[in-house]
Order: structure tokens, then sequence, then C-alpha cells
């Protein structure tokens, strides 16, 4: 039985890349017809000289909202889907993050027409998402949130002319939303290029909102696709790999970077800085990188799922993307010249301010994470002092 098919058109802004038939029951992309112009395929799909379309598959998954998504499942019941993957074909597989879409076979659309920079968008999706009543009984689909990835509850708006991104907790707990507050407060002190968050309370639930920090001259490339462009040799470790990509792209200060990064995340304990939550900046027209994206997702940090009694800053402790532990990664850091100990000397007074209101977090657990948020500078002190 043959398969049922969409036919569309990868889209890069205005620039024609391939033709593409995806599977009408699943979204799969089960074919690549033609390729127009290779060089603005999406990074990292390609291989030897070719595209790859396991790759491909990938990447359009990749753009999609995960099966761990708090809700999904009961969303996607409601509109009568299979899975999230058809979702995101129901709006051109439009994003916040770049400029790629599918524009269907033989449609006259335009990208000036339906880009969500330079329009508004519905919020139906982001209605149901957060177990709201959509404003209309037929859904509106053309909407960012689509095409959101991460597993924490969220949802885009636009705030004064502003594309938000609002972002919740999870547990009982519901302590990811403080912890990207006070991880901006943290950098701000420390001069590191990052994403700022606010807090925002709404049904007396915490958030976080922060602004885009991609427009619609500009897209972030995940660095999980950066280390695509090159074939990573045997000898050459994940992280020389990563700077090695880098360099070829001509980013050059990237090691600096990753000794910020890798210092502020043992500082805060991050348990989650995968492979797709910090990348390069390009221009999508010209495809020339810019520079590296400001840090942000720091959410899952702070032993943000341990109980209280659990909550040690000595004891072995997860990480990502280029060691199991932290114990181990901060031993990739060789300069700790930049890190100014003196500008955190009064970091629990900044804790306390950020989560004593907190219905969620009681006294106890606020005065032992101020004690614990110390006790990791005490040792990434003596760490840098070595």
């Amino acid at each position: 039985m043959l398969k049922q098919v969409n036919k569309y058109t990868l889209m890069h802004k205005n620039i024609t890349v391939a033709d593409l038939e995806l599977d009408r029951a699943t979204g799969v992309i089960l074919a690549v017809k033609k390729i127009y112009t290779p060089e603005h395929l999406p990074v990292g799909t390609t291989q030897k000289e070719s595209v790859d379309r396991r790759r491909l598959n990938i990447w359009w998954h990749n753009r999609t909202i995960p099966a761990s998504r708090f809700k999904i499942q009961s969303v996607l019941e409601q509109l009568k889907l299979t899975n999230s993957t058809l979702l995101a074909e129901r709006c051109f597989g439009l994003s916040l993050s770049d400029q790629y879409w599918l524009k269907p076979a033989n449609s006259s659309v335009k990208w000036s027409e339906i880009n969500f920079f330079d329009n508004s968008f519905s919020t139906d999706i982001g209605n149901l998402l957060f177990e709201q009543s959509p404003n209309n009984k037929e859904i509106d689909f053309i909407s960012p949130d689509s095409t959101s990835d991460g597993w924490l509850k969220k949802r885009w708006v636009i705030v004064n002319g502003q594309r938000c991104l609002i972002k919740g907790g999870s547990g009982a707990i519901q302590q990811e939303p403080y912890n990207e507050v006070l991880s901006s407060r943290i950098m701000e002190r420390l001069n590191i290029a990052h994403v700022p968050y606010n807090l925002l309370m709404q049904d007396n639930y915490p958030y976080c909102i922060c602004e885009d920090f991609i427009d619609s001259e500009t897209e972030l490339i995940s660095a999980g696709y950066i280390m695509n462009t090159e074939k990573q040799p045997n000898h050459i470790s994940t992280y020389n790999h990563f700077i090695n990509c880098c360099e070829k792209l001509g980013i050059a200060n990237i090691q600096t970077f990753l000794n910020q990064m890798l210092t502020f995340d043992f500082l805060i304990v991050n348990e989650d800085r995968h492979f797709h939550n910090f990348g390069l900046i390009r221009n999508a027209e010209t495809l020339e990188y810019i520079g590296i994206a400001p840090i942000y997702d720091n959410g899952t940090s702070l032993w943000y799922n341990k109980p209280t009694g659990l909550i040690n800053p000595r004891s072995k402790t997860e990480s990502k993307p280029f060691k199991d532990t932290h114990s181990e990664q901060i031993k990739l850091v060789k300069d700790f010249s930049w890190f100014d100990f003196a500008k955190l000397n009064d970091i629990d007074e900044e804790l306390r301010s950020i989560f004593k209101d907190s219905i969620f977090i009681d006294e106890r657990r606020c005065e032992a994470l101020c004690i614990a948020l110390k006790e990791r500078i005490n040792m990434l002190q003596q760490i840098a002092n070595k």
C-alpha cells in the first residue's frame, strides 16, 4: 500500500531550498525530491556533499514539541493529531529560532505574510498547552508554540512589540523559573553574555519570561548541528571537536566562551546543558556566522528536583555536554582569570530576595540553597587557585 504524502518546498526565508514529501499520517520526511540551493540546507543535514534524509528528519523532529512536554498528549488528543510533528506541519514549520519554513506545493504564500517575527500569531495552541480555553471554536494553528522545544511548560507572547518566551516550572517545588532569574543576576555580575530572565506570576504559579534574542535576519544554530559540519576524528575529544568546528566557521573566541559557560554551570550545578541549548548565531541570508549565542536555559540547576534534605554542594552531580560529572567537566577550564569572586560576596542575599515570596519554596529550602551556593563558590575558588 502506497503511503499518502504531502508535498512541500523547504524555504529559507525567500530562498527555495528543496522539494520534500512528508508522510501524511506521521509527518516524517519520506523523500527529498529536488535540491535547489544546497548551501541553504539546515546545518548538519548533509553528508559527503549530499543531503542525508535521516539527519534532515532529526532536524525536523527537533523543531517539534517533545513527547515529554507537560500535557502535550492531552492537547494532541483534543486536536485529533497523532503526534506533535503534525502540529508543526500545521503552522508551516515556522519558528522564532530560525527562518526555515515549509511552503505547500502550488501555494503562493510568502514569507513576508506569515513569519512570526513581523506578523502576529495565534494564541490558541499556547492556551491549550497552558490548560486554558482557545480563543476560537475552530483552532488557529499558526503559532510558534507548535515548534518550541523542551519539556517544560512554555508559550510565546508579544509584549510591547517584542516576542517573548514564558516558561514554567515542574513538580511540587516549581523552582526552575526562580533559577533562571538568579542565573541572570549571577551572569550580569560576572559580565557573561546571557539572556535576561524576569519573574512572572500567573494564577499563583511562577514563570520566567525573556525576550527572543533572534530576529528576522538571524538564526540560532545549536551546538549539536555545528558538530555535524565536520567529521569527528577518533582521537579528538568532543570538546576539542566542537572548538575545531567553531574555529573553521570563523568563531575565534569559542574557548573563552566555553570557559565561562562550564564554570557557570559548575557553580549552579546545571544538569542539562545539552548540545541543543547553546550554540552560534548566523545571518540567515548571507550564512555568515555572527558570533556565539548568549547563555540561556539554566533552570534545571540548583538541585531543582531534589528534596531539601538532599541539597548537598559536594555530592556527585551529573553534567552535560562534554563530561558526565561537573567535577570532571570543570577540568576542561584552564583560565579563571576573568572570574571576579568578590562580585558574588552577597549572592545569597540576591537568592533570598528572588525566592522570598514563593509559596512553593519554604524558608528552610531557601536557606539550604543559600548555604549550598556559597559552598559551590568556595569549591570553585579552590579549583581556580590550583
